[in-house]
């Protein structure tokens, strides 16, 4: 009974305390239920696409992650906006907040240049990975549109990261379901042409997907240059490129970006040689990543979160609370992947039967029973990718991201990709020796970032200028505090 009592003793405190529980999920909330819209929405995207065709639904997976991983690179410097936000919100120094997000909104642009370049090339791209040439055309179609849609993307994720930087993150909340929900409903009218639009497959679900980054970004633009926001954070005034700012935002966020697209590439890599064992192998390899994304996606939300916390108290030179706070979100996230993994485990054809409900019973057989063993891999690794984000993310929001990418870039190549394509060419084992392979990936990932964690160097560590960049008398310093919306 005293055991009782003290572990509800402890969990009440964690709840009040300053970044205990409550702290973590009032801002945690919004952006899990964010990342759960992209989840679904991707989920729903790919269970349309494999009721048109299973081809179509093979495809998009590779041709996807390949134009995210590409968009990754740019998204994760952007993205990084938040740190900087956090920091500046926790030191009072509001009036730099407006200028560090439109340095990352002219990452945008320069990003949305340099990936439409690869379209002329998508032919080619898909047709030197090997799938079937069905596949290949499916893909090329689907990378194409969707690299169009590359600057909205990219100056979404900046704007974001201005929202979560400063906890409003509820305003992201709504973005993404506005641009979810117009993705489903495009979705469902341009790849079957319903409701006398243009039946238009692949394509129709690439352009559903690219208008969605557009919904998102008109809805943030709304609310950050209101006056009451431009007054506090000088979103308005601060348009102008900053040099130094720039700069420093490119030293700390271009290794985040990095990071985040080698491991993203990482992954697809992995995907596509997967791809080479054929389309059962690919679908079944597709469904199950897609799946995952249910667990994987709102673990997202929760690293923000904590990313953001450590910002804002190191910003105020308080790091005993930051890492109070990464103990608090490390609790929530090892409880929700525990609790995932059962389902994937004992409830798998919850997952499954909604892809089944629209696809060829005879031909979806084969590829719903790989699905079911591929889940207890994902089940195994879960609890290690929670580990895996919420370190990560808490000494990224210190700054410590060279590390980070320096991990990445070692284990990604040494721990998957190699490993990988040994196991399914060289000693042609199979399937799950390649999930195996990944498997052991995830764990070390989230080692690894523990250990870097538990040696404490990120509680020195800032982003933020030590003294505040000089300002025009227009510019005066502002102060943390809060903002009506």
């Amino acid at each position: 009974m005293n055991l009782i009592t003290y572990i509800y003793n402890g969990i009440v405190g964690r709840f009040r305390n300053e970044g205990g529980y409550r702290d973590i999920l009032t801002i945690a909330v919004p952006l899990i239920l964010t990342t759960g819209s992209w989840a679904i929405q991707n989920f729903i995207d790919r269970m349309f696409l494999n009721w048109y065709s299973t081809g179509a639904m093979a495809a998009s997976m590779p041709a996807g992650m390949l134009n995210f991983t590409l968009v990754s690179l740019f998204m994760g410097t952007a993205s990084y906006v938040s740190t900087f936000v956090a920091q500046y919100y926790g030191s009072d120094q509001n009036r730099m907040i407006g200028p560090v997000l439109w340095q990352g909104l002219y990452i945008s642009i320069l990003s949305g240049v340099i990936i439409m370049l690869f379209i002329p090339f998508s032919d080619a791209i898909f047709g030197r990975i090997g799938h079937e040439k069905a596949v290949q055309e499916y893909e090329s179609v689907y990378f194409g549109i969707l690299c169009l849609g590359a600057i909205p993307l990219v100056a979404s994720s900046a704007m974001s990261g201005f929202f979560s930087g400063i906890g409003k993150t509820w305003i992201i909340m709504i973005a993404n379901f506005a641009a979810t929900a117009e993705n489903i409903i495009m979705d469902y009218l341009l790849i079957f042409g319903n409701f006398g639009f243009p039946r238009m497959g692949m394509k129709g679900a690439a352009v559903a997907t690219a208008l969605s980054s557009c919904v998102s970004l008109a809805i943030y633009a709304a609310v950050i240059f209101r006056p009451n926001y431009s007054a506090t954070f000088d979103t308005l005034k601060g348009w102008r490129f900053n040099p130094a700012l720039f700069k420093r935002l490119l030293r700390f966020g271009l290794p985040n970006g990095i990071q985040f697209f080698l491991d993203m590439l990482s992954i697809t890599l992995f995907i596509l040689i997967i791809g080479r064992l054929g389309t059962d192998n690919l679908a079944a390899t597709n469904m199950a990543f897609n799946v995952n994304t249910i667990a994987f996606m709102p673990m997202i939300g929760l690293g923000i979160t904590v990313s953001v916390l450590v910002g804002q108290y190191l910003g105020m030179n308080d790091p005993a609370r930051a890492e109070y706070s990464v103990y608090s979100g490390l609790h929530l996230a090892i409880a929700y992947m525990g609790a995932i993994s059962l389902v994937y485990v004992l409830l798998p054809e919850v997952f499954i039967s909604l892809y089944a409900a629209g696809a060829d019973p005879e031909s979806f057989r084969n590829t719903a029973e790989l699905v079911r063993i591929l889940l207890r891999f994902v089940a195994l690794y879960c609890v290690f990718d929670a580990m895996n984000i919420i370190f990560a993310s808490a000494i990224k929001g210190a700054g410590d991201t060279r590390f980070v990418m320096h991990a990445i870039i070692l284990l990604s190549g040494l721990g998957l990709v190699i490993p990988s394509w040994l196991v399914l060419f060289v000693f042609d084992l199979g399937l799950y020796a390649g999930w195996t392979v990944l498997t052991v990936y995830v764990m070390l990932l989230g080692t690894v970032f523990m250990a870097r964690f538990l040696g404490g160097k990120w509680k020195q560590m800032r982003v933020i200028e030590e003294s505040p960049v000089a300002l025009p008398p227009s510019m005066p310093g502002g102060h943390a505090g809060t903002i009506e919306v």
